[in-house]
């Protein structure tokens, strides 16, 4: 067993067995470790062993630790490490052999006698080799019959069965046996092998309990299960889980009267202790796939293909788009940004007879308006400036396939001309060139604009407009879809902490309450950032509204209402650009303002004013140009 040695300025040194998952150490009594220096901390530091290793923390950030000469805030042990805390001096060391102590006694080579400090030896160093095999084997049953084989041969005892509390809607409350193993390394037989009252003593006290002699013994003797089991030896202890009595460790020996000692109880403790991490961390495995299973099963009747959604909305929108994916008729998808147009389309495609086609994207407001030409219709070589080869556009990569034109609202309008043609003839020109070249495409569009105030405006054709919008698809935003939010959340989180090796395994309550009531401006894309920015910054296990930024406005103080102003300015200012998908140009065209104001409200979020500095200057302001 794992020790800590220490060595007092006089008298004789100390050593103190490491037999729990956490030793503390300091100069008040109630330490594990309590050593009465004068430069130790009351609770100095603690010694953690996490199932395989041994690791030295400190508590008192005023005390300092040296571990082999050199200052440590948190380290692991190995063995031989020399460890100064405060003043005094430790070494660690992972097994504590007495060998001239056996020698001095002759009993080098006699057997050890149970409860002798030989036969502890022995169970820690047992428990050593369990630790190393934790790591080879996978499964639970595995790890709970090879910890079980280690605790007979320590013990002598001739069976030993984990026992956990029945479980489910239909559970009584009684323990059941989940492991059991003899000392030949087969099962235990079914029907009643172990005492029920002992059994339900060390669930009421949370405390091991060992018997000597159950028949005679004066609390169990009388005990229907000890009669009638006729036993003899009994060690019983308790696996505690999260501070409450789980289950419990069982062995016996029905031949032996006597055999366990007090020694040889506190090394069933200690693997009860790994019985118990084992065990919560299956259980803690088995809940998060079984989340999954019930998060698939969910999905499975709310998903349409790669679109997630039931409310009534949604669904129309999943009714319009089977009737016509199997058509070549044009398709304009229309909704707030961040709603899942492409998604759309691209379920268009994957439904149509076109399935087999490429499926092409241009996004029509993030190319360069002297280069959109070319990249729709493709150039010939020495069309103009750079023109080094002939290349095709987006029309011709995209044939037997289907184009989809995002942002449609942001083509100029003299190539909305060519590509009316290009809609009506299925031929294209290449810049540069007079040969027309016959296409044979599905042309899907989708805007974040109204396109009825673009015709009116002058912005947008209006022939065109009927050209694209034979049938028009509309997406709801997040905040109309009701309990669909939620669903996507989970499917999110899943997708992503998968993706990110996070340990997050879902929302808090108050997460999934706060994602329900945000009103999402940017939609699912402001929904995906919120979730990766968190799984990547929290270090719980569970996403809270702050860990997304969902804090509610009520929590927030009052302001004065040119503070309030400058806040909303600032906060419309990132949300919109969270709403671009941080396209700083497009913003900056949205809110109406110089794209330098953008920079401006960038460079504010990087480096804030302290608080009580001068207020914003007016051409940070929204809408002013300087």
């Amino acid at each position: 067993m794992p020790i800590l040695k220490w060595s007092p300025p006089q008298g004789a040194p100390r050593a103190f067995v490491l037999y729990k998952p956490v030793v503390t150490i300091g100069r008040e009594l109630g330490n594990d470790i309590a050593v009465a220096t004068k430069e130790l901390a009351d609770v100095h530091a603690q010694v953690l062993f996490d199932g395989r290793d041994f690791s030295l923390e400190e508590v008192d950030k005023r005390g300092g630790i040296l571990i082999n000469g050199k200052k440590k805030r948190r380290a692991r042990l190995v063995h031989g490490d020399r460890i100064r805390l405060g003043d005094a001096d430790f070494v660690f060391s992972m097994f504590d052999e007495p060998a001239s102590a056996r020698r001095a006694a002759g009993g080098a080579d006699e057997p050890f006698a149970p409860g002798s400090e030989g036969a502890q030896l022995a169970g820690l160093r047992k428990l050593h080799e369990f630790s190393e095999k934790l790591m080879t084997l996978a499964g639970l049953d595995d790890l709970l019959e090879a910890m079980l084989d280690a605790v007979i041969e320590v013990t002598g005892a001739e069976k030993g069965l984990v026992l956990l509390l029945s479980d489910g809607p239909n559970a009584d409350g009684r323990p059941t046996i989940r492991a059991s193993r003899q000392v030949n390394r087969e099962m235990v037989g079914a029907g009643g092998t172990f005492s029920d009252s002992i059994v339900q003593k060390v669930f009421e006290t949370a405390r091991p309990v060992i018997v000597s002699d159950a028949a005679t013994d004066a609390q169990f003797g009388s005990s229907e299960s000890v009669v009638a089991l006729r036993l003899s030896s009994v060690m019983c202890a308790p696996l505690i889980s999260q501070g409450a009595v789980m289950g419990a460790l069982y062995v016996g020996n029905d031949r032996v009267k006597g055999l366990f000692q007090r020694s040889q109880l506190d090394v069933l403790a200690i693997f009860a202790g790994q019985a118990s991490i084992i065990l919560q961390n299956a259980m803690l495995l088995y809940a998060l796939r079984a989340d999954k299973e019930k998060l698939a099963a969910e999905l499975k009747d709310k998903r349409f293909g790669e679109i997630i959604g039931v409310c009534p909305s949604m669904m129309e929108v999943f009714r319009k788009l089977q009737k016509v994916a199997t058509t070549d008729i044009g398709v304009l998808i229309t909704g707030e940004t961040g709603t899942g147009k492409e998604l759309i389309a691209r379920e268009l495609h994957r439904r149509s007879n076109r399935a087999n086609g490429p499926f092409v994207v241009i996004n029509c407001g993030a190319i360069p308006e002297n280069l959109i030409e070319s990249e729709l219709f493709g150039h010939v070589r020495g069309a103009f400036t750079g023109a080094v080869a002939s290349r095709p556009g987006k029309f011709q990569v995209a044939d037997k396939g289907t184009l989809f034109l995002d942002e449609i609202g942001e083509l100029p309008l003299n190539l909305q001309v060519k590509l009316l043609r290009a809609l009506q003839e299925r031929v294209v020109f290449r810049v540069g060139d007079s040969r027309p070249e016959k296409v044979d495409i599905r042309v899907v569009a989708a805007t974040n604009r109204i396109l009825e105030d673009e015709i009116r405006g002058g912005r947008f054709r209006e022939d065109l407009y009927y050209r694209l919008n034979v049938v028009n698809i509309w997406l709801p935003p997040l905040r109309e879809r009701g309990d669909d939010v939620l669903v996507i959340a989970k499917a999110l989180l899943s997708k992503f902490a998968d993706e990110l090796h996070s340990t997050v395994q879902g929302f808090t309550p108050q997460g999934l309450a706060a994602i329900k009531k945000y009103s999402w401006p940017g939609n699912i894309r402001q929904l995906e950032n919120r979730i990766r920015k968190a799984l990547v910054l929290c270090e719980r296990s569970m996403l809270t509204p702050e860990d997304m930024d969902l804090t509610t406005a009520g929590d927030a103080p009052i302001l004065p209402l040119e503070k309030a102003k400058e806040e909303f300015q600032r906060r419309y200012v990132l949300e919109s650009l969270e709403r671009n998908n941080g396209n700083r140009t497009q913003t900056a065209r949205d809110l109406g303002v110089d794209p330098r104001t953008i920079f401006r409200y960038l460079e504010r979020e990087a480096n804030p004013i302290p608080s009580g500095a001068a207020s914003v200057p007016s051409g940070l302001m929204v809408g002013s140009e300087r």
